[in-house]
């Protein structure tokens, strides 16, 4: 039996449904950001990329904190 994904990876199958793009390619472009802070590249994914902010919030989570080693 295996565990159901929880916290931000949750949302992934839904992000790459919704907006066509597989989530590495997302995580690149926050990487790919000047931007640094939660809410800015929350922000900007939300108005350059059209993402809602549940997703976009779920994916900056998730590459900061893997970013960060946590």
């Amino acid at each position: 039996m295996t565990d159901a994904v929880k916290g931000p990876a949750s949302y992934f199958p839904s992000i790459e449904k919704k907006y066509g793009r597989p989530i590495a390619e997302w995580k690149d472009l926050i990487r790919s950001s000047p931007l640094t802070k939660h809410m800015e590249l929350v922000n900007w994914l939300k108005s350059e990329h059209g993402l809602g902010h549940g997703h976009a919030n779920a994916l900056v989570a998730h590459t900061l904190a893997e970013d960060s080693g946590k």
